[in-house]
């Protein structure tokens, strides 16, 4: 059965639309040890509900005498492919503007307030979610299960600047609600998984819809005098990076204590320490932001930054990057420095999930697409070890 989602009042006028709307660069020559990911296959089979036959290929990888996986580790490993390909999407969207190879713009020279190598750090994050995505879907095909493949789904209209290859996407980066809680959950001394709740620290990017991209040509900006509509669009688009990567921060580590094979432990532990290393980067940029009002008429929608490098409390002060000690596992034991939450029915398959439709990224999709990610996500949450603790 999916998942009932509760959606704020912006989110009511998103399924609205959704039911509405109608589907409609590479990494530079030295980074020749990314440049093999633009030929890594992604196509494989679309998993559907009650999906249960095998491709020929996945039956012959099968028989080939290695072990096969439970139905837990299974539902786990397709629920993280889905997510991979689903990252992966937006990734390549901000690196198509704000990338390495991306010709220079205000947008770009906002995204470079926040850190000289910026561009640079978008083109590797995208390069990761690609492999994550490629190594998923192999590893369970190589284990004869059903890889994910979301093509079909791939309708969303992509930003129509001029030299943004003009294909469909699955995620919508033009009206995005972004919650910036993580930034003072990881500053604070206390914990999501012992009922603990954080303010926003940009509260404005969690009230009405806002673009982390530029949408057409005017809004691209001048490279070298952008103006503070352009910026807002670069600082939205770097706190959004740091949402997107504590998810997937929280998802591995929290699936890892579902699953059975030790192997897919260690592809669980692996990835997730590479997405412990993506927040990480972004949190540390995002804090960079000048400060600002900007007014975006077509969203309707008003954003402030402030200056979080001084003057601010320890919960909002941007070099505090690294995560405060707070209560782990039991009252009883003393705080300690770690990644959170990591419990049940917080950031775990559901919930990462029903925090992407939340933060605006499936907006115009159909409800079948919504069904069959919540479906994935129930599966995989419904995991559980075998052999006991």
């Amino acid at each position: 059965m999916q998942p009932e989602i509760h959606h704020s009042s912006n989110n009511d006028a998103r399924e609205t639309e959704s039911a509405q709307t109608t589907r409609s660069l590479s990494a530079p020559n030295q980074l020749a040890r990314r440049s093999f990911l633009r030929n890594l296959g992604l196509g494989a089979a679309l998993l559907v509900p009650g999906a249960a036959l095998l491709s020929g290929s996945s039956k012959a990888l099968a028989g080939n005498g290695r072990q096969r996986l439970n139905a837990g580790d299974v539902a786990i490993l397709q629920l993280l492919a889905a997510a991979e390909l689903i990252e992966a999407d937006l990734w390549q969207q901000y690196k198509e503007l704000g990338g390495v190879d991306a010709p220079d713009s205000g947008y770009k020279a906002g995204l470079v307030i926040l850190d000289g190598d910026q561009p640079q750090y978008i083109s590797d994050n995208t390069d990761d979610e690609l492999s994550h995505a490629a190594f998923l879907n192999a590893y369970l095909t190589s284990k004869g299960e059903q890889p994910i493949d979301l093509h079909q789904f791939a309708t969303l209209p992509p930003s129509q600047v001029s030299f943004v290859p003009q294909t469909g996407r699955l995620t919508n980066l033009k009206q995005l609600t972004i919650d910036t809680s993580w930034w003072t959950r990881y500053r604070s001394t206390t914990n999501p998984d012992f009922g603990a709740t954080f303010p926003n620290a940009v509260p404005s990017l969690d009230i009405g819809l806002h673009t982390a991209i530029p949408r057409t040509d005017n809004e691209l900006g001048d490279p070298n005098h952008p103006s503070n509509r352009v910026k807002a669009t670069a600082f939205t688009a770097g706190f959004h990076f740091g949402y997107i990567e504590q998810g997937g921060t929280s998802l591995y580590a929290t699936l890892a204590q579902k699953v059975t094979s030790l192997e897919v432990l260690r592809i669980l532990l692996s990835i997730g320490g590479s997405e412990i290393m993506h927040f990480q980067t972004w949190q540390d940029k995002a804090g960079n932001a000048t400060p600002l009002t900007a007014f975006d008429p077509i969203n309707n929608s008003t954003v402030t930054f402030i200056d979080l490098t001084t003057g601010q409390p320890e919960t909002l002060q941007a070099n505090l990057i690294m995560p405060e000690p707070c209560e782990f596992i039991g009252p009883g034991l003393p705080a300690c420095s770690i990644i959170r939450p990591t419990g049940p029915g917080q950031l775990d398959a559901t919930g990462v999930i029903n925090s992407f439709i939340a933060d605006g990224l499936f907006i115009g999709q159909p409800p079948q697409f919504l069904h069959l990610i919540t479906s994935l996500a129930s599966a995989a949450d419904a995991a559980e070890r075998e052999g006991g603790d």
